[in-house]
């Protein structure tokens, strides 16, 4: 198979959707990588390191874009669309449900879109999500730290420092979301001594959030169920309150009201790690790296989609690790095989031949739903 690595163009993106050894992995299996020349540059994997694992290197996106398979890291962009040509198979993070201009392209391409997001395993686990899951839960409390810091102009922090000192009020943070960004996040916060509220939706995993974290929260962590009401009560104290709900594949459902938000200090913080999908805020827009807040309500609003690219060559790695081995399996027997052996990838399966075979996105978009049986992939 011919597969291609594009350099990512989205605003302050430096991930790439394959490392050196990830390629030499696929060369060795007898596949044609072709690398634009670049892609890894910006977290030190040089094209002489990837021509080294056997890649050809390639100055023009069109020629990887011409590749049977093209994998990428985060959606695809503008500038990217008149590059796809029909039939290549697109893995990455797709976000389609959020974006109807991009799914409307894709359907007329007539490329087929496989969403790192969307794979799910019989468990209910994300295994190409929860890298970067883990990521921006990790990275939530050094963002705070920074978006609460006094400023001058009206991107001024309330002057809360998030580390605990003696003489100092414990500072507030409350997460909504029990997922793996929500226990990522919970664990940073606590390790620098705030007082955490985590509100989920499932009473078992909030259970095993509050034992996984035990050492390290002493007594200053509390779960709960979220409901309207509680929210309304836990975010008016807050000094930072943190969105971490995504259901993959779908829209963010609206849980935090502007009226919640403006009841909080001003200068205080909302961090909406599920942006992606629209956030779960009325107050929620995306933001980019190069520009990333905004007030609303006199509260900070960091909404920025690809937190992870702050840290490029660690999420590359970490990435690469979870995504390398169904890459692999679907260049070894192609996406047809590949689906119907590695549990949870179809899933992940968005859009294919000018359809959406996803129910969940066909009903948040408004779109027809073709069962993938009906078209099934033979390559």
């Amino acid at each position: 198979m011919r597969i291609g690595i594009p350099k990512e163009i989205k605003d302050g993106e430096a991930r790439v959707g394959a490392t050196p050894a990830m390629v030499k992995s696929l060369v060795e299996a007898g596949h044609s990588v072709l690398v634009e020349s670049g892609a890894g540059a910006r977290i030190g994997f040089g094209d002489p390191e990837y021509a080294l694992g056997g890649a050809e290197i390639v100055a023009s996106a069109e020629d990887v874009y011409g590749c049977a398979m093209v994998v990428k890291v985060k959606e695809l962009q503008k500038e990217e669309y008149p590059r796809l040509q029909r039939g290549t198979v697109v893995a990455g993070y797709q976000q389609l449900a959020r974006d109807p201009a991009l799914l409307n392209t894709v359907l007329e391409r007539g490329v087929t879109c496989l969403a790192y997001e969307g794979v799910t395993l019989p468990d209910g686990g994300r295994p190409l999500l929860a890298p970067m899951s883990t990521i921006a839960g990790l990275m939530s409390a050094q963002i705070a730290a920074w978006a609460l810091q006094r400023r001058e102009g009206p991107l001024s922090g309330s002057g809360v420092l998030l580390m605990a000192m003696e003489g100092v009020p414990t500072a507030r943070v409350l997460i909504v979301g029990d997922g793996v960004a929500g226990r990522a996040s919970a664990e940073s916060f606590l390790k620098l001594g705030c007082q955490v509220t985590v509100l989920g939706a499932d009473e078992q995993r909030l259970h095993a959030l509050a034992a996984a974290l035990q050492g390290i929260s002493t007594g200053r962590l509390e779960t709960g169920l979220s409901t309207e009401m509680t929210l309304a009560l836990k975010v008016v104290p807050s000094d930072v309150v943190i969105g971490a709900v995504a259901i993959p594949g779908r829209v963010a459902p609206k849980l935090i009201s502007r009226a919640m938000l403006r009841s909080m200090r001003p200068g205080s913080v909302f961090i909406d790690i599920g942006i992606d999908m629209g956030g779960i805020a009325e107050t929620s827009r995306q933001t980019k790296l190069s520009d990333p807040l905004y007030v609303e309500e006199g509260v900070l609003h960091y909404c920025v989609p690809n937190i992870p690219a702050q840290v490029p060559r660690a999420a590359t790695q970490a990435l690469t690790a979870a995504t390398g081995p169904y890459i692999q399996q679907i260049a070894d027997q192609g996406l047809g095989a590949a689906l119907d052996g590695l549990p949870g990838l179809m899933a992940g399966l968005l859009v294919h031949d000018g359809h959406v075979v996803n129910r969940a996105l066909a009903e948040d978009c408004g779109q027809p739903f073709v069962s993938y049986q009906s078209r099934p992939i033979t390559r």
